[in-house]
């Protein structure tokens, strides 16, 4: 990927569509209802496990969640006595996932709460300073949201190799602030994967950043690699913006793909 040539029609499209008014259907905009961090991990969890479907069912799973939860959810989850959670959301499904699964991943974040009083340290206590990518942490904390109980649809097992879009979609929202992400975590922007899925992934064939048919963990990192060269600090800056190609009205992507080549 020329870093050069592209650095400026990427800039000048996140300039333009890095905008909180195309985050309106995203699940990310769940988050922006919480002042709380703890709140807006626990909302971000929700939001970005969920966040598989069509739009219209997410928001709807996503809202019912929230409401069971009530105004604090981090409160209501790590206070939450053994059978709690599973009471709270008998009955649930989204998709192919259950209610059971739900309160199976929502203890796990109770438990992490509090044993380290927030997920941004239950995070932050296996990112090692050598680290070259937040892989490696990734998959202790997905262990220990699982907390022994084995992987589910909603908490993908990133030993495996998968590309775990939803899980890196979390840690983007959780890291990155700008207009559109509100994360605080003390984690390096440098360190993210790209969320990888059949879109993105699509977008990403189509730059010329991958020729991998497999939209695996190798071809999202070699993904991230490519927008490294143009954002080593940020490699994760342009995915909200270029993920609304083809899926918001005002974003098209011939206008955008004629000022890449332009």
């Amino acid at each position: 990927m020329p870093a050069t040539p592209y650095r400026h029609a990427l800039e000048a499209h996140y300039r333009r569509f890095n905008r909180r008014r195309f985050a309106q259907s995203d699940p990310m905009a769940f988050l922006y209802a919480y002042a709380e961090p703890a709140d807006r991990e626990v909302v971000g969890l929700v939001a970005s496990c969920l966040a598989y479907g069509r739009v219209a069912q997410i928001r709807r799973s996503v809202s019912s969640v929230l409401a069971r939860l009530g105004a604090a959810p981090a409160r209501h989850v790590a206070a939450a006595a053994p059978g709690g959670l599973a009471r709270t959301f008998a009955g649930f499904r989204h998709r192919f996932t259950t209610g059971e699964e739900l309160a199976a991943l929502l203890n796990g974040a109770g438990r992490a709460l509090r044993r380290h009083g927030s997920l941004e340290a239950c995070f932050l206590a296996s990112l090692g300073s050598a680290d070259e990518t937040v892989a490696p942490a990734l998959g202790a904390f997905a262990r220990e949201l699982a907390g022994g109980r084995g992987f589910s649809s909603l908490l993908p097992d990133p030993a495996r190799r998968s590309a775990c879009k939803r899980l890196h979609l979390f840690l983007r929202w959780m890291v990155r602030r700008d207009r559109v992400d509100v994360g605080r975590w003390r984690v390096p922007a440098r360190l993210l994967i790209v969320p990888l899925d059949t879109h993105m992934h699509k977008i990403a064939r189509a730059l010329g950043l991958t020729r991998r048919r497999g939209a695996d963990l190798r071809t999202a990192i070699e993904v991230t690699e490519a927008f490294r060269s143009v954002r080593p600090d940020d490699p994760v800056r342009y995915d909200f913006c270029l993920t609304r190609l083809g899926i918001h009205p005002e974003v098209r992507p011939c206008e955008f793909l004629a000022r890449l080549h332009g």
